[in-house]
């Protein structure tokens, strides 16, 4: 059951990626993904405070709009709800070392990626 709530909730998220992604927009500016991620780090704040403040809620419906729709929809949410609540810890040097390490890791996967794949082509 758990498969199904996240898959269900990741294809929702997943179409509403790409109907806003599909807005045409005239400009260089990735605005259609800084709208995304941000919507995305709303959305899920919103899941999590929703969550503290009304209590327990079913495992389920917390896969389907935590893991399925913001991870369908954004990846980023995750990344700045964890960042968060690493600062909300006091955790501030892990906080400032995950930020560091995910933004130059991934950048730097993306750059890795695209030279394997151009040697392989």
């Amino acid at each position: 059951m758990n498969f199904l709530c996240v898959a269900l909730g990741g294809a929702l998220g997943a179409v509403l990626r790409y109907t806003l992604g599909a807005i045409p927009l005239k400009m260089t500016f990735p605005l259609h993904t800084l709208i995304i991620n941000i919507a995305g780090a709303i959305l899920i704040g919103f899941i999590v405070g929703a969550i503290n403040e009304r209590g327990e809620i079913s495992h389920n419906i917390e896969l389907f709009w935590k893991t399925g729709v913001c991870g369908g929809f954004t990846t980023f949410s995750t990344f700045s709800l964890e960042s968060v609540e690493l600062f909300e810890k006091d955790m501030h040097i892990l906080a400032g070392v995950y930020i560091i390490l995910s933004i130059t890791l991934c950048l730097f996967g993306i750059f890795f990626g695209k030279r394997i794949a151009m040697g392989i082509a």
